[in-house]
């Protein structure tokens, strides 16, 4: 069974009148009102982030590939590597970049962020 298959689908967890209000960013901030109909859980008023929502323990933290990610800074890194992706840094510069893609082509790793 492929790793999208077991990722099940989450709801949108958006705040209280958030997706309505210029001011507000649509980010999840626990409702505190009251009588705040979402902090009471009426139905239709927005779902809560809880612990039945996380993914089962075998492909936590997974790439959607299926393999567990690696971030690299240089070549020398990649060696002793076998079935990981590999992401490189955001801090790596072009030559650089150009030559962990080429031992990564060598070594059979998929790199995410060519």
């Amino acid at each position: 069974m492929s790793i999208v298959a077991l990722k099940r689908i989450k709801p949108r967890f958006r705040r209280q009148h958030g997706p309505w209000s210029k001011k507000l960013r649509d980010t999840w901030r626990k409702p505190r009102g009251e009588n705040s109909k979402q902090r009471k859980k009426w139905w239709g008023k927005g779902e809560h982030p809880g612990s039945g929502y996380r993914q089962p323990r075998s492909i936590r933290g997974l790439h959607p590939s299926g393999l567990p990610e690696v971030i690299v800074h240089n070549p020398g890194e990649l060696d002793g590597l076998e079935g990981v992706a590999i992401r490189i840094a955001r801090t790596v510069g072009k030559r650089k970049r150009a030559q962990i893609i080429e031992k990564a082509k060598e070594l059979g790793l998929k790199v995410i962020n060519p």
